[in-house]
């Protein structure tokens, strides 16, 4: 449904080869009486690809936004977009944010009845498959699932609010998962979401992240450009 999805993905898994982490604006925070003016601001910033948090009120208690939003996004969007799916039963929801534009679909490990057949169900409509893992999940119950995913989110904050305080428990999990991916010779992507800084990034690049996201650090800053260009950087010289 996404046919392009792929090859946005490619073109941004090809920058973080060659060049180390990314900073993925989280757009939760962002002023969406203007949407399509922020997009544009963070995408001439540098931002490489963005993050958006779908929650349903229901998996987590949080309700933000859907379908209508990603749509709008993607029209004013020239960069890969990840979408974040904290909602009950995603799998009845992944065609449809496929069809709306998302790049990476990433479905939370906590919420999936059957985790290989709906990362298969993602892949096959287009978007990367990404699966999440929250702070009290072991990495164990992500592993008989890593051969089907083409990235892994390591939450460090429990999912559904903005602006908490980084959980170091998620060092520990992308350092294992850095490992298992190593020792197997994969190739899904680490990422991490929550709690990201100036103090906090560095220490998640140094376990593995290259996918990092990245909310209030950004979009509550002055100048995004200044505030991604530090990040990466310092994502870049502890990787």
């Amino acid at each position: 449904m996404n046919p392009s999805a792929g090859h946005a993905f490619d073109q941004l898994a090809t920058r973080v080869e060659n060049h180390g982490p990314v900073v993925l604006p989280a757009l939760l925070l962002c002023d969406f009486g203007h949407l399509a003016r922020e997009v544009e601001r963070l995408e001439e910033a540098g931002a490489l690809a963005l993050h958006l948090d779908i929650m349903d009120g229901r998996f987590v208690p949080q309700l933000t936004y859907g379908l209508i939003v990603v749509e709008a996004v993607r029209r004013a969007a020239k960069v890969p977009l990840e979408v974040h799916l904290m909602i009950e039963e995603p799998e009845r929801s992944i065609a449809d944010y496929a069809k709306a534009g998302a790049d990476i679909l990433t479905v939370h490990l906590e919420g999936l009845a059957d985790p290989r057949g709906t990362l298969e169900a993602i892949a096959a409509l287009g978007p990367k498959a990404h699966l999440a893992i929250s702070p009290n999940t072991p990495v164990e119950r992500a592993v008989p699932y890593l051969e089907y995913c083409d990235g892994v989110l390591v939450m460090s904050v429990e999912p559904g609010y903005g602006g908490q305080r980084f959980n170091p428990v998620a060092l520990e999990k992308l350092a294992e998962l850095a490992d298992i991916r190593s020792r197997r010779g994969a190739g899904f992507h680490l990422g991490v979401d929550g709690g990201i800084s100036t103090e906090t990034i560095g220490p998640v690049a140094a376990a593995g992240a290259e996918l990092i996201v990245a909310g209030s650090a950004v979009i509550r800053s002055q100048n995004y450009a200044h505030a991604i260009s530090e990040l990466e950087q310092l994502a870049r010289n502890a990787a």
